[in-house]
């Protein structure tokens, strides 16, 4: 072949190649490697994702809801549902918009239809509409044009998440605490995260652009199981009353921070605990677990276990005596100071321990244990106070006790350690081990939940856990018991001393050592002031220890700084403890000749109970279903409930106990926030001003 025809030829047959070679890959992909592709693609837009299950709630030991999980949703639209029509969508959507508009008040009713109209155009099958809406909010939606329709006639589509919400705000917050991803977990919440967490679901879900999945149908879900609820020890009205408390010394006192524990003695369960921190604007709030977490120098507070020690080893009873000098002793050339200028003299081992002697308890220490200092720490050790609680609540901090073995140990390491110092102790760890003598020698691991339910019903029951049932004989936990009452009625703890009830335990002043500066600091030294006890002492329920850490208002001390705190939790508990009181003599005294104040409410339970204890009751007018009250000197007064006739104005609930309240505003479409307890006394908008859509009113009780 001659010429360029050849190269025609040539030219062909390549071509011809190229077009077979892409034939046969066309062939192969469709054919022979057909399902291959089709099921990875559909991997890329299609999976099995996890549904999360509705975590259980967070209950008081009252019954008090401490943390929930509310619904909270995002209003999505399929603005490309196979039944919404051109003339559907078009003939409705301004009605939508502004619906839209007129609810949530965030868009225009022209900014919201562009915002629909545009995604129809691109097709979209999964548009947001608006995020984060409560239940009250998702039920209106529902009615407006389109979304009435439902989700395949009208394209709405709820997606609904929780949020978790804690109905009492910073009450005991550090300790109910918060459970989130990569997050160390804090509190109850994290602790007891594998009971309230429930089980995941799965679903299968279509991956859309924009990186947004969307469920694909309902037929192959596997739903999610809820959480368990957990019932705690807490009690909310004595929490309220340990955090005021606190609240109220830490202010007074200037101090940076403070906690306070309260504990059942023979459970273990913890009734109240208040962690308190001031911030940089002198605020204070719940940061951190002091209770917990924080291990410094108890002070004198562990004089108890220097002179438990001395007692169990059978070197001392506490009517022996000993010489306290005359306010200044030394060892080794480092001086120790005494708690009264010139000294106690000569005094027993009870008068030393009562008025909080460094240089009475140091002598008897070092008097039987100088020659083998082991013996003592040894001995400390089988009280267990150099092992941690093990609490449930991450962040517990570790003990120390010093051991002779240790390069830190001196020739005043002992002495240092019979008065609280050279040794770290959290405030929870104090607290356990006096509950223990409270407890006739029997350590308890301090609890704080007692129950777990599903459903409203108990499923499990946590028991008190031992953890050693004998920390020394009950000879010596007898003595102890009188020196720690001593302490108050005749010690350094007697501004605490109670007319109805008596309190054992000892005051703690120590100086606070810092990494950086030690113990002073511009001159001065920083302290914390402690006191741990329990009460009534001649038949302990309540252990309790509270600490106050670097007040700086000239007053320090741990009996008048820490000790009215302990103080006022203990009357407030011992007052509302019917066990505790005896029974009044009257027959009957329900009346005592005077009508009982009467809260507005529910017609018909009003009646009831003013039936069921035969209190005289007079109609003004026609009442029903509510009624207003009215107390006289020898009967109530019903009257009719004038907001009833007026459904879409704010109605009148001062008066009202806080569940017909809560009934009567949220069915009117009021979102309420509660402040208090008792009857409502106030309410942040007036009766009788018109309701405006997805409003919140807040209402105080008194």
């Amino acid at each position: 072949m001659k010429g360029p025809a050849w190269k025609y030829y040539m030219v062909f047959i390549v071509a011809l190649v190229a077009g077979l070679a892409i034939i046969f890959g066309i062939f192969k992909i469709q054919v022979i490697e057909g399902s291959h592709w089709k099921n990875k693609a559909a991997a890329l837009t299609t999976k099995y994702r996890k549904i999360k299950a509705v975590r259980g709630n967070i209950y008081s030991a009252d019954g008090n809801l401490l943390a929930t999980s509310i619904p909270v949703y995002n209003v999505r639209m399929d603005v490309n549902a196979d039944a919404l029509t051109d003339d559907v969508f078009y003939a409705k959507i301004d009605s939508l918009a502004y619906c839209l508009s007129n609810y949530f008040k965030d868009k225009s009713q022209r900014a919201y239809k562009n915002m629909l109209v545009s995604a129809r155009k691109r097709g979209e099958r999964y548009l947001l509409v608006k995020s984060n809406i409560g239940y009250l909010a998702q039920q209106k939606v529902k009615t407006f044009p389109l979304f009435r329709k439902g989700r395949y006639k009208g394209g709405l589509i709820f997606e609904k998440f929780t949020r978790r919400k804690k109905p009492f705000g910073i009450l005991a917050e550090r300790t109910i605490g918060y459970e989130m991803e990569n997050v160390h977990p804090v509190g109850l919440e994290g602790a007891y995260s594998d009971v309230l967490a429930g089980t995941e679901g799965m679903r299968l879900e279509r991956r859309l652009s924009g990186g947004v999945w969307m469920p694909v149908g309902d037929e192959n879900q596997i739903d999610p199981k809820d959480g368990m609820d957990i019932i705690t020890t807490i009690d909310v009205n004595i929490q309220d009353v340990a955090e005021k408390a606190l609240l109220d010394q830490l202010r007074k006192h200037d101090a940076d921070h403070g906690c306070v524990v309260l504990m059942e003695v023979k459970t273990g369960n913890v009734v109240a605990i208040a962690n308190l921190a001031r911030s940089s604007t002198g605020a204070y709030s719940e940061s951190y677990n002091y209770a917990v977490g924080e291990s410094t120098e108890p002070g004198s507070t562990m004089k108890l276990a220097a002179l438990m020690a001395a007692l169990d080893d059978g070197h001392i009873s506490i009517d022996d005596t000993v010489d306290a000098g005359n306010g200044v002793h030394y060892y080794y050339n480092v001086p120790m100071h005494d708690t009264k200028d010139g000294g106690h003299g000569e005094i027993s081992v009870k008068r030393a321990f009562e008025v909080s002697s460094n240089i009475g308890v140091s002598k008897i220490i070092s008097k039987h244990y100088s020659k083998n200092p082991q013996a003592f720490v040894d001995k400390l050790y089988s009280f267990r106070l150099n092992e941690p609680l093990g609490l449930k609540i991450a962040g517990e901090g570790r003990p120390k006790i010093q051991h002779p073995s240790d390069k830190a140990w001196s020739g005043i390491s002992l002495t240092q350690m019979s008065i609280g110092y050279e040794m770290l102790m959290t405030p929870m760890q104090i607290l356990a081990f006096y509950n223990a003598v409270a407890n006739n020698g029997v350590l308890l691991r301090p609890n704080f939940v007692k129950h777990y339910a599903k459903n409203g019903k108990i499923v499990k029951t946590l028991k008190p856990e031992i953890l050693n049932p004998a920390i020394c004989n009950r000879k010596t936990i007898e003595q102890l018991k009188v020196m720690l009452e001593g302490v108050v009625e005749e010690g350094t703890g007697a501004n605490l001393k109670n007319a109805h009830f008596k309190i054992a335990g000892k005051t703690g002043t120590a100086r606070i050592a810092n990494a950086s500066y030690g113990y002073k600091y511009t001159s001065k030294y920083s302290y914390q002031a402690s006191f741990c006890g329990y009460f009534p002492a001649d038949n302990p329920m309540y252990s309790c220890i509270v600490v106050v850490n670097a007040p700086s208002n000239a007053v320090y001390y741990g009996n008048l700084v820490a000790g009215p705190i302990f103080r006022e939790i203990a009357d407030k508990v011992f007052a509302s403890q019917i066990e505790h009181h005896s029974p009044l003599n009257a027959e009957d005294q329900l009346l005592a000749g005077n009508v009982p104040v009467s809260l507005s409410g529910y017609y018909n339970d009003l009646v009831t109970v003013f039936n069921e204890f035969n209190v005289r009751t007079v109609n003004k007018g026609t009442a029903g279903p509510w009624a207003r009250t009215s107390t006289k000197d020898s009967e109530v007064e019903i009257l009719p409930y004038e907001s009833e006739k007026y459904p879409k104005l704010v109605p009148n609930v001062v008066g009202m106990g806080l569940m017909d309240a809560i009934y009567l505003l949220e069915n009117r479409g009021l979102q309420v926030v509660v402040s208090g307890r008792g009857m409502v006394k106030k309410q942040s908008i007036p009766p009788g001003r018109r309701i405006r859509a997805n409003e919140t009113i807040k209402i105080d009780l008194s």
